[in-house]
């Protein structure tokens, strides 16, 4: 009880949302990417895709397509930059026994189970990874529990330049030292 108060204290005090009871107990037994892990919940393995925030790709699919038109970068660099987000998730979840916030709606279109992922420490792993630059936000109604919240952490990691919105493909140097 004391360990949940002073994570509540913590959390007024940062202005991070604080965990809510009754969170669902899993462990990350694989990461998928930057945004989607699967968890054994129980007896049953979960495909769980991160509720809020949108990691590069990191294998070649549709969405990378889009994504490099969407975007004008080339797809060996969102690629790079979708396996620097699978890294940080890796090192943060792997094996780790976390608590599932779900939100409105509970699966995406791929059956995957919508979530909010808390560390034991208190730490939401879905505003974590947009603080270190990892991923962008994705607001998709109904699930907006946070929406506020990560674009304003998004916000502040773009203009500190936190991982992603720091690093520069070799393309980008090369050109700016074609023009130079």
């Amino acid at each position: 009880m004391a360990e949940r108060a002073t994570l509540l204290v913590l959390a007024a005090v940062l202005g991070l949302p604080a965990p809510p009871d009754g969170l669902r107990r899993a462990v990350v037994v694989h990461v998928v990417d930057g945004d989607t892990v699967d968890v054994r919940l129980g007896a049953r393995r979960e495909r769980v895709r991160l509720i809020g925030v949108d990691a590069p790709e990191a294998h070649d699919s549709e969405k990378l397509e889009r994504d490099a038109r969407r975007t004008h970068r080339s797809k060996a660099a969102i690629e790079a930059m979708g396996r620097r987000a699978s890294e940080f998730t890796a090192r943060r979840l792997q094996n780790e026994a976390v608590g599932l916030e779900l939100d409105v709606e509970r699966r995406d279109r791929y059956g995957r189970l919508l979530a909010y992922l808390w560390l034991p420490d208190g730490t939401l792993f879905n505003a974590d990874i947009l603080r270190a630059g990892y991923a962008h936000v994705l607001t998709i109604p109904p699930n907006v529990r946070y929406a506020s919240h990560f674009r304003a952490i998004e916000r502040e990691a773009r203009l500190a330049g936190r991982g992603l919105w720091g690093y520069r493909p070799s393309i980008r140097r090369s050109a700016s030292r074609a023009a130079a």
